[in-house]
């Protein structure tokens, strides 16, 4: 136990080095504080996050969207989109993930110019409060999840305005119907999210609870009401960067 648990500490080390100071230091004012995690990722009052075996994915996940119905908050308002970055980065490589810093991975990639530049602002602007696009979308290492990867950019406004949601379904719980897109339906019971307000709630019923049907009156123009035809032109623009 003791070379396994001295292996387990090299390793992590080793990790860590590759990581930036500005991820550790973030996370040492964010994250380790208070009752939440220990230092370096270690067992405090939240739960310890080194060798866990979380992927880069899972953990820019739970950063940007949080853990409903614990103390871990959502990170996405209150963290710039570098220190966001960089802490994700950091808490990946005490996993063993190999992470270079935030600021060799943006140099790696061509600087965005004119409407591109535009968009990538206009699609995580935090002054949209909730009716950002990246509330519910996530490009790189920014945004939620909530809805899937993009399998194609709309070729214009109006095809965007257009969009069809096929995913969205009809929930119906204690007599009360909700538009909603399901995460996993199991002998466990149905996770889904609740799309009736912004920013979606991620709910679990009890088996049985829920019945689920195909179709709802939900729209994807209306949540994106918030913004001008210039401005999802621009997004648009920032998206086909990305592909």
């Amino acid at each position: 136990m003791k070379l396994f648990a001295m292996l387990c500490g090299i390793a992590l080390s080793c990790a860590a080095q590759k990581i930036p100071v500005r991820g550790e230091q973030v996370f040492a004012k964010t994250c380790a504080t208070g009752y939440c995690h220990g230092p370096k990722g270690g067992a405090s009052g939240a739960p310890r996050l080194a060798g866990r075996g979380f992927t880069q994915t899972y953990i820019n996940g739970v950063v940007t969207r949080g853990v409903p119905g614990t103390g871990m908050a959502s990170f996405i308002a209150t963290l710039s989109k570098g220190d966001l970055t960089a802490v994700v980065s950091y808490v990946a490589a005490l996993n063993g993930v190999s992470s270079r810093d935030v600021g060799e991975a943006a140099a790696s990639k061509p600087a965005l110019t004119g409407e591109a530049a535009r968009g990538a602002k206009l699609f995580t602007e935090a002054t949209r409060g909730f009716g950002r696009c990246s509330t519910c979308h996530q490009v790189g290492d920014l945004g939620i999840s909530v809805a899937a990867p993009f399998a194609h950019i709309p070729e214009s406004v109006a095809a965007l305005k257009a969009l069809a949601t096929p995913n969205v379904k009809t929930g119906t719980m204690d007599g009360e119907s909700m538009p909603v897109l399901v995460l996993s339906e199991g002998k466990q019971g149905t996770l889904f999210y609740d799309l009736t307000s912004a920013p979606p709630v991620e709910r679990n019923a009890e088996p049985g609870s829920v019945k689920i049907s195909d179709g709802s009156n939900w729209r994807h123009v209306s949540v994106i009401a918030g913004y001008n035809d210039a401005e999802l032109d621009a997004i648009l623009a920032y998206l086909r960067t990305t592909r």
